[in-house]
């Protein structure tokens, strides 16, 4: 297990790298002059532009600024935001909570809807509840995590006035109320694709020699349902965690701009807004790392179920 956790490990170096340049690449793609946005306005001297422009290593080649750039994100510096004269670590710790708050109510809504769906839809095969959940998963799949929010909010904020469409509250049992939306939202999609991967998974495993003995000497329905067959029916939703940690990752950021939230999407967004590099680099840097992490764990989760993995 050791080495299987280091090849893994040694993986990420060139995958970091990579990423590294294509966010550094795109957030020189963002539209405006820094330097214009720091002096605050069109009426500055161009002396007083030319020295902002040194200061923050503007006025080199793109080249040794990606150098600068990644010397200090190796020495734990993701550098200060030009508009809040702020470091970027201390914008992500603060903003973090909430993401990871919302990040975590999406999985739970996922799992706690998707799975009992599949099993039903799985043991209810080719009936009305079947095919209604078939619908539901097409619809589900096909829907833009920011259409989904907006119809939700339609409908529980504006015509049912059951909850809040915006912000993040105050107090804990607040903020869980204002994330409610915002994580129904987010956890549409993956409760529609997770139901259909357990359903596949369920008939599968229903149809194996072992689940047809079980049936054969009269164990309970629930018995075979829940304790023999749905355990080896959830390894595929294993395989997948990694991957839809990350589109929930990708979707808070539309996420948050619909609902108005505090978050490491806002962040994303504000920065972009007022060409702040450090803030876009940082945010999404740390954003990719904490994707690659979960995903190295979900790797390691799936080697200690199916031990052939680690051999491979």
């Amino acid at each position: 297990m050791a080495s299987y956790i280091i090849r893994r490990l040694f993986i990420l170096i060139p995958i970091l790298f990579i990423v590294s340049i294509l966010i550094f690449g795109m957030s020189r793609m963002v539209p405006g002059d820094p330097a214009l946005i720091m002096a605050g306005g069109h009426q500055t001297s161009p002396e007083v532009l030319d020295n902002i422009r040194e200061k923050y290593h503007l006025n080199k080649p793109i080249v040794e600024q990606y150098a600068i750039w990644l010397k200090n994100v190796a020495s734990g510096d993701l550098g200060e935001s030009y508009k809040m004269k702020q470091s970027v670590t201390s914008m992500i710790i603060e903003r973090m909570p909430l993401t990871l708050q919302l990040i975590v109510m999406s999985m739970i809504f996922t799992l706690i809807i998707a799975i009992p769906l599949g099993i039903l839809s799985a043991i209810k095969k080719n009936t009305w509840m079947d095919h209604l959940s078939t619908m539901f998963a097409f619809v589900g799949v096909s829907s833009p995590v920011f259409f989904t929010g907006i119809l939700l909010v339609l409908l529980f904020s504006y015509h049912l006035d059951l909850l809040p469409a915006f912000g993040a509250g105050e107090g804990f049992t607040d903020n869980l109320v204002h994330l409610l939306l915002p994580s129904l939202a987010l956890s549409f999609n993956m409760v529609a694709l997770n139901s259909r991967i357990t359903r596949s998974g369920m008939i599968e495993v229903m149809n194996t020699n072992y689940i047809q003995t079980a049936v054969a000497k009269g164990m309970p329905r629930k018995v075979i349902i829940l304790k023999h067959a749905l355990r080896n029916a959830l390894v595929p939703l294993v395989t997948v965690t990694g991957i839809q940690i990350g589109v929930l990752i990708v979707g808070t950021v539309l996420v948050e701009y619909t609902f108005g939230l505090g978050g490491l999407g806002s962040l994303i967004i504000n920065g972009v807004q007022t060409s702040d590099y450090p803030v876009v680099q940082g945010t999404m840097l740390f954003m990719v790392v904490a994707f690659l992490l979960i995903n190295l764990l979900v790797d390691i989760l799936y080697a200690v179920i199916d031990p052939r993995i680690r051999y491979k």
